[in-house]
């Protein structure tokens, strides 16, 4: 099911143009109309989820084995030095389109751009370290 009010599924219905570099049944594959850098483009599902926590597993599970795929074939004709996959949930995590989206971006040696994805780390002793841990078991 698509959403009537969704900037990405008017993409995959036609109503928006796009540049669109694969399409399946399932996934439609599009240039970053904003890109980090050449080539990044976004692995888009045809149907709405909103974010990861709507997803379905087995489209989950497509769209990584879609994301391997377009990596490689990119890498080799970009002839890019580097990837960043990425996948924003949530307004706090940095998704803007609330339509679950993977961001391929592909990374060059000195371009503009390569510090986008840094961030300054925190420090956690061991006891806090193994709190955490132990809580996140499955």
């Amino acid at each position: 099911m698509r959403d009537a009010n969704c900037i990405f599924c008017k993409i995959i219905g036609g109503e928006i143009p796009s540049n669109t570099i694969y399409e399946d049944d399932e996934f439609k594959v599009i240039l970053d109309a904003s890109p980090a850098s050449k080539g990044h483009a976004l692995i888009l599902p045809k149907e709405h989820y909103a974010d990861i926590y709507e997803i379905d597993e087995k489209t989950a599970g497509h769209a990584m084995q879609l994301t391997k795929k377009l990596a490689k074939h990119m890498t080799d004709v970009l002839k890019c030095d580097g990837f960043n996959i990425v996948q924003n949930n949530h307004e706090i995590a940095g998704q803007t389109v609330f339509h679950f989206h993977m961001h391929l971006i592909p990374r060059y040696k000195n371009a503009k751009n390569n510090d986008i994805l840094i961030w300054d780390h925190e420090e956690f002793t061991p006891e806090e370290m193994a709190e955490i841990r132990d809580s996140l078991k499955m």
